[in-house]
């Protein structure tokens, strides 16, 4: 594979004007495709097959008005409450919400917290006015009873005297009739007061079913309008939710303010922030720092944004065909950026170097490829392996993150491999500064410098950080071992969820949304649970309505359940769907028990009712694919320690070597989950990284930080360990092969994991705020793996280990093929191709 690269490097070079013009044509190719083809994206995190998704697809079928997605709006009025203007205003914008094509219904707050404000009224003043009613079917009754007593006494008299029956008959017929008469009207009246009283019982259990919901809070100040959409939620388009906004906003002319919920708000069509520009600055200054010239430093930069511009571009050119989350194209440029650089970074530094030494250009180009190149490939092979490996979980929206971002760090590899020399032939001198230059041609002319270079590498090896860990290796092992222990404590505690309200920015109108509706209405207005029942065929309407409270009040028997409401019935009767107020919000602990407990009385309400039920809509939804997550992390991380051991060891050839990586890589994994609990379950400096309402955990977090740490985490070990092997197998000894391999790798790794963590720390206060805990979790873990593990532990341990950390059983040894990553073997076919390289 180093032949192959190294021949790769010297195409490039000499062809270099085809190269360009290729990866200029692809860039075109992509960015026309992505223009005409591109979709919406959204954040549905929808699983086939849950019980969810086959409720949701029940109503599509059976209740299509009832299947789209709902948000809720909410209006604050001064400390005044709402006037009748400002009412009036909410009553205008409302119909006129209506109109859109994407809305199917709205709901007003005051005439429906009105209609249930005066239910109780009502329904006294009925039972009243059934009361009377009753009374004077009461006393009708005992009037006809008492007029058929006298009938009967008049009959028993007549007969006494001895009238025939014929005349008795004839002179009782009126009465008989009048009596008659009464009696059917009696009875009409009977039915109409059973049919009254029945409506009475169900208009009480309405009024049961409806306490401990408000549309209109208790202090008048507050109002929230339920508004139904056609499709899902994730289905809306940035321009319909725009409008939505701007209709509501339209209030503010009646002094009320609107606010809209998460679900109207959420804008996922741009990737680009603030923040991750200054995340892609801090990483240019390191690179300035370390290279020395602009040119230099803004060659990797240069190809990572090419390699993100194919690889997100690509994934934006499939949103018109795939359904895709906002988070996939960002995750791909989030790994796009940061490997692009560092990835090009190695091939650059490796040529500087040895341009420096005064190999011929285009033979150090090639060589740069034969062998940073070839660690380059390997590593860039670790993480798209480990990010197409969260297909294995099965679920899909996870599989589409996972390949896209596969997909733009295969691209940021190839762009390393081939248009990084070709753009090096272009530069040519001017990737070194005239002072170096000079530097480096002035101790080239000296004699014996090479001699001189051996002498000062070894001493230079036993200085610095190198040096330090190795003189302690049981300090500085124990020390990072401690370290990461403890920075792992909190990730015991982990807490899986998908993002609220509650999560968004302090001053973003989707948190001011959520505050106020916590705050007025209690937070579980802010995340209701859909329950769906299917009734028993051939009910009657009376029949239905009463099933729908059965089920409902086993609903609200469930604890922390605040409300339970029927709020759509089909027309055959057949299916019902409930609206279910948990007592605290859709991330909580206590409403993913609700959820379990609510699932668990399907079997009780059956018995009693006759009625199954099933749950949907976005808390549970959102509970769904959390649970499936967790469970999905086990074998997800067996899969990636697994490929972790058989690729090193056909890497290093080594047993100690693998596990050593591994267990680092663990070690990282369970500190960056703990600082990630600390900071974004806990609230632990919440102030420093805009964390105003700690919670749950980012539910695909986990799943996500074990792949891509696992694939960098790799790319680290590689140049360390590679520049070990690579001292011991040119005859030093083990010991000083860990001090002079870790003295040539340490400058360049340094700077590419500040440069990584630069970049992936710039998304720690995106626009996006999903992608914040993703982008602190990757950036912490990135930090300790490269500063602790990697440059610390391992060192430590192969200084220990002495040569028994390269040890193979000889029948493995046989059986293993040579992957010669650090591409020790490849052959130098000029002199200058054998000369030995001056560290800078």
């Amino acid at each position: 594979m180093a032949l192959l690269l190294y021949r790769l490097g010297k195409f490039s070079y000499r062809h270099r004007w085809l190269v360009i013009s290729l990866w200029l044509a692809v860039l075109v190719a992509v960015g026309g495709s992505a223009a005409a083809f591109h979709g919406t994206m959204s954040n549905n995190f929808q699983i086939p097959g849950t019980e969810t998704q086959q409720m949701l697809d029940k109503l599509k079928k059976d209740l299509p008005a009832s299947s789209g997605g709902s948000a809720g709006i909410v209006f604050e009025a001064g400390d005044a409450g709402f006037n009748q203007a400002g009412k009036d205003a909410i009553a205008s914008a409302l119909p006129q919400l209506e109109k859109l094509p994407d809305v199917q219904s709205t709901v007003n707050p005051f005439t429906t917290q009105a209609a249930l404000d005066k239910a109780p009224s009502d329904l006294a003043a009925g039972e009243q006015k059934a009361a009377a009613g009753q009374a004077e079917l009461d006393k009708a009754r005992a009037t006809l009873d008492a007029g058929d007593a006298q009938l009967k006494a008049a009959e028993q008299q007549m007969t006494a005297v001895g009238m025939p029956a014929a005349q008795i008959q004839a002179q009782l017929a009126p009465q008989q009739a009048e009596l008659l008469a009464g009696r059917q009207k009696l009875d009409a009246g009977q039915k109409q007061a059973a049919d009254g009283a029945a409506t009475l019982a169900l208009a009480k259990r309405q009024v049961t079913a409806s306490q401990g919901m408000r549309f209109v809070s208790t202090d008048g100040k507050a109002a929230i309008a339920q508004v139904q959409f056609k499709t899902s939620i994730n289905g809306l388009t940035p321009a319909v939710r725009q409008q939505v906004q701007d209709i509501v906003h339209g209030v503010s002319s009646a002094g009320v303010t609107a606010l809209a919920s998460k679900e109207i708000t959420e804008d996922v069509s741009q990737l680009f922030g603030v923040s991750e520009i200054i995340g892609i600055a801090v990483a240019a200054i390191a690179l300035i720092v370390m290279l020395g010239t602009l040119v230099a430093a803004g060659l990797p930069l240069l190809m990572a944004i090419i390699g993100v511009a194919v690889g997100v571009g690509g994934t934006f050119a499939l949103t018109g065909v795939i359904d895709m989350s906002s988070i996939s194209p960002m995750l791909a440029l989030m790994l796009g950026l940061a490997v692009g650089i560092d990835y090009s970074l190695f091939i650059v530094n490796r040529h500087r170097r040895q341009l420096l030494s005064g190999m011929d250009a285009e033979e150090s180009v090639a060589l740069a490829t034969g062998t940073s190149g070839n660690a380059v490939l390997f590593a860039g092979l670790t993480v798209v392996i480990a990010l197409a490996a969260l297909v294995v979980p099965g679920l899909p929206f996870l599989a589409v993150m996972g390949l896209s971002a596969a997909a733009t760090v295969a691209v940021a590899v190839v762009v390393s491999l081939t248009l990084t020399p070709a753009v090096l032939s272009l530069v040519g001198r001017k990737l070194i500064s005239k002072r170096a230059w000079a530097k480096a041609e002035h101790h080239n002319a000296e004699p014996d410098h090479a001699s001189a270079d051996r002498a000062a590498d070894q001493r230079r090896s036993s200085r610095g950080w190198g040096g330090l860990v190795t003189r302690h290796p049981v300090v500085s092992l124990l020390a990072g071992v401690v370290l990461l222990g403890v920075l792992a404590l909190p990730a015991s505690q982990l807490r899986l969820a998908l993002p609220d309200g509650g999560s968004e920015p302090v001053d973003s109108q989707a948190f001011k949304a959520y505050d106020l509706t916590r705050t007025s209405f209690g937070e579980g207005m802010t995340g209701p649970i859909v329950v769906v029942g299917t009734f028993p065929d051939g009910l009657s309407d009376d029949q239905a309505k009463t099933k729908q409270f059965d089920v409902a009040d086993k609903l609200r028997s469930v604890d922390n359940v605040v409300a339970a409401v029927p709020v759509a019935l089909s027309q055959d009767h057949r299916t019902a769907v409930f609206q279910v107020i948990p007592k605290d919000g859709p991330a909580s602990a206590s409403t993913v028990q609700v959820v379990s407990e609510l699932r668990g009385k399907g079997s009780e309400i059956q018995q009693a009712t006759g009625a199954t039920i099933g749950l949907t809509g976005q808390t549970a939804g959102n509970i769904d694919v959390s649970a499936k997550l967790g469970a999905a992390l086990p074998p997800y991380l067996a899969i990636v320690v697994g490929l972790s051991l058989v690729l090193l060891l056909l890497v290093f050839r080594s047993i100690v070597v693998p596990l050593l990586a591994t267990g680092g890589f663990l070690l990282s994994l369970a500190a960056a989950f703990g600082a990630v609990v600390a900071v974004y379950q806990w609230g632990w400096l919440g102030t420093v990284f805009d964390v105003p309402n700690p919670g749950a955990v980012l539910s695909f977090l986990p799943i996500i930080l074990i792949g891509v740490l696992f694939g960098l985490a790799m790319d680290y070990q590689v140049f360390i360990t590679s520049g070990m092997r690579e001292s011991f197998m040119h005859g030093e000894n083990a010991k000083q092969a860990v001090r002079s391999g870790f003295s040539h790798a340490a400058a360049v790794v340094t700077a590419a994991a500040i440069i990584m963590v630069s970049v992936f720390a710039g998304f720690i206060f995106s626009h996006l705020t999903m992608v914040r805990p993703l982008g602190f979790a990757m950036a912490f873990g990135v930090l300790v793996d490269a500063f602790v593990v990697r440059m610390t532990i391992v060192p430590a341990v192969m200084y220990l280990l002495g040569e028994k950390a390269w040890w193979l059983p000889r029948w493995l040894s046989r059986v293993l093929p040579d992957v010669d990553v650090e591409g020790a073997n490849l052959q130098r076919t000029t002199a200058a191709g054998g000369a030995k390289e001056l560290v800078h």
